[in-house]
């Protein structure tokens, strides 16, 4: 079978397209012929071998996909042939809260190897099944991006009608948790770069819209769009030092959710403002089965369509991560088997 793997040289250029023996399957695992992955910022900091994301030489990258299961094991009782699943970002993270032991093996990272490639082993407990009206695309951003967004604003935000929530950006969690708090009755505030991103998210349902560009005091026309109190929550996907601009923008009591870090891993941030605000600064990593599960439901009831950029065919994988690296996507970019 086919597969992508990081070389040496940690770069989207020298990622390497190989055969693998095809795997075999133990009693509790399934066989899973993929359909789609979709890609995240996760994914570029992997293939570029940066800090604790660097994999070992021949790892296979990408943590979201989605397939259909084409071998069972003797044990497997919960699933059969045929179902179409995803994998879990995190496998041993199945329900409560995240503990040490549950966030290893993370899928695509430095301790296990990922979903570009034709056929992928999984234990049994370590895939969901995902909405059958969903496109295998569309199903494949769900695992890492649209789960991230879930946990932060609905499971530990518990946003609701009446609130008001800014969005950073319009990459894959932005996109989601514009929808999941657009979902809820929330007033949404979104900023972006681009005139043309902006006006999709107003044909979205997204009436508040800074382009951050021509207004760079982004802050100031929060505050004025709500009467002066600031947001209920923050979705910050910048990280670094950017994290003191949404403590500014942030409400008093209110929440800035810490899902991206595309500006860096470490920043000087401003904590007498935290406590002297009475903020909420949490971080936000994936989420688990069982909040997989329930955000499930939500998209089903509301039959809500996950946002793709683009697709790129599987022999097209590194155009696809320049693509990601590029940032000009709006939603989610795909690479279809």
């Amino acid at each position: 079978m086919k597969a992508y793997q990081i070389t040496e040289n940690y770069n989207i250029e020298t990622l390497a397209l190989v055969q693998k023996d095809y795997p075999k399957v133990l009693p509790h695992q399934v066989l899973v012929k993929m359909s789609s992955v979709s890609l995240n910022y996760r994914d570029l900091l992997v293939i570029n071998g940066i800090d604790n994301w660097k994999p070992p030489v021949g790892r296979v990258p990408i943590s979201d996909g989605v397939g259909r299961i084409v071998e069972i094991g003797s044990q497997v009782s919960s699933l059969v042939v045929g179902d179409r699943v995803t994998g879990l970002f995190l496998p041993n993270w199945i329900e409560g809260k995240l503990r040490p032991e549950k966030l290893t093996n993370s899928l695509g990272g430095n301790a296990h190897d990922g979903l570009l490639q034709e056929y992928v082993v999984f234990g049994e407990t370590e895939v969901i099944k995902v909405p059958a009206f969903l496109t295998d695309d569309a199903a494949a951003t769900l695992p890492c991006a649209a789960l991230t967004a879930w946990h932060g604003l609905i499971e530990k935000g518990k946003i609701n009608k009446g609130n008001t929530v800014l969005i950073q950006g319009t990459g894959g969690v932005s996109i989601f948790s514009m929808q999941f708090a657009l979902m809820t009755g929330a007033e949404v505030i979104l900023i972006s770069s681009s005139e043309e991103k902006l006006n999709l998210a107003n044909k979205m349902g997204v009436n508040h819209l800074i382009n951050y560009k021509t207004t760079p005091n982004w802050e100031d026309k929060v505050f004025e769009l709500t009467n002066g109190s600031g947001v209920d929550h923050v979705v910050e996907v910048v990280g670094s030092d950017h994290i003191n601009r949404s403590i500014d923008a942030v409400s008093f009591d209110g929440t800035v959710s810490l899902i991206g870090v595309i500006n860096g891993l470490y920043g000087n941030i401003n904590t007498a403002k935290i406590m002297s605000k009475e903020i909420k600064l949490q971080g936000i990593e994936v989420g688990s089965k069982e909040m997989f599960e329930r955000m499930n439901k939500a998209i089903e009831a509301r039959q809500m369509q996950p946002v793709i950029y683009k697709t790129f065919p599987f022999s097209e994988a590194r155009e696809a991560f320049h693509s990601l690296q590029a940032g000009n996507h709006f939603g989610k970019i795909c690479i279809q088997f």
